[in-house]
């Protein structure tokens, strides 16, 4: 069955119960917890807590790995070691939440940085997503690489079809535990079509995260036209990815009323 349901962002006030119990109200049915959120929020359920929460009121979760302060791709090998550890602990908690899959951002260095820097951090990326992706493997738990927006400061590895199947081609994991997390506003914002993503990794795409811009810059504002979007992804989860609750709401108000 496919799921529908919307992430919980660092800026959100409310505890996990009640985000769950605002999704539920909306008719959707699952939920994405962002780990910035996991840490900076100060009434946090543990994942053991988290699965009983899920259970109870009927609804799935993702898991979103840390990606504002960590970076798989540092060149600095401390700092790469400490984010490799920071989505292993999320795969962890997927696991003792029974959840169905962690997103995870591929890394980025800074343009400004020399060509010999700028070599060790895409080395250092495609060594931490190997063990991120070989841990994901071994506890039986999806890792969902996504598509990244374009960026003037920094150089990120998966913001085309092209340069994330040469990320994916990279790592010797089978296809069912590394798999695609298409964010169709990263998408747009880059000047590409969410098709394109979809003819090139099909049923590969485990979560489709949603959300609007102009076309121009990665905004996540709301979404109101998903459904021919949901109906055409072949993703099994879809999340709205937005900046604000109501801005869940504004989403799913077209849909509820009808």
């Amino acid at each position: 069955m496919i799921r529908l349901g919307a992430a919980m962002d660092v800026r959100f006030e409310e505890s996990v119960e009640e985000f769950i119990q605002m999704v539920t109200s909306l008719g959707l049915n699952h939920i994405e917890l962002k780990r910035e959120y996991l840490e900076g929020h100060p009434d946090v359920p543990s994942a053991a807590a988290v699965g009983e929460l899920a259970e109870r009121y009927d609804i799935s979760v993702t898991y979103h790995a840390p990606f504002r302060d960590w970076n798989i791709g540092s060149f600095n090998d401390a700092v790469r070691e400490a984010s490799v550890d920071q989505v292993q602990n999320t795969l962890d908690d997927a696991l003792t939440a029974d959840a169905d899959g962690v997103v995870l951002h591929g890394g980025s260095v800074p343009h400004r940085y020399p060509e010999w820097v700028r070599q060790e951090a895409a080395a250092n990326a495609r060594r931490s997503l190997v063990e991120c992706a070989e841990y994901a493997e071994d506890i039986g738990i999806p890792l969902c690489l996504e598509n990244q927006p374009r960026n003037d400061a920094k150089h990120r590895y998966t913001t085309t079809p092209t340069t994330l199947a040469k990320t994916l081609a990279e790592v010797p994991v089978s296809a069912e535990t590394l798999r695609v997390t298409l964010d169709i506003g990263h998408a747009k914002a880059n000047g590409e079509h969410w098709q394109e993503f979809v003819d090139q990794f099909g049923d590969r795409i485990h979560i489709c995260h949603l959300h609007d811009n102009d076309g121009n810059k990665d905004t996540h504002e709301p979404l109101t036209e998903y459904k021919r979007i949901v109906d055409a992804i072949p993703a099994d989860i879809f999340v709205f990815e937005m900046k604000d609750t109501a801005d869940i709401a504004q989403c799913v108000s077209p849909e509820t009323a009808n």
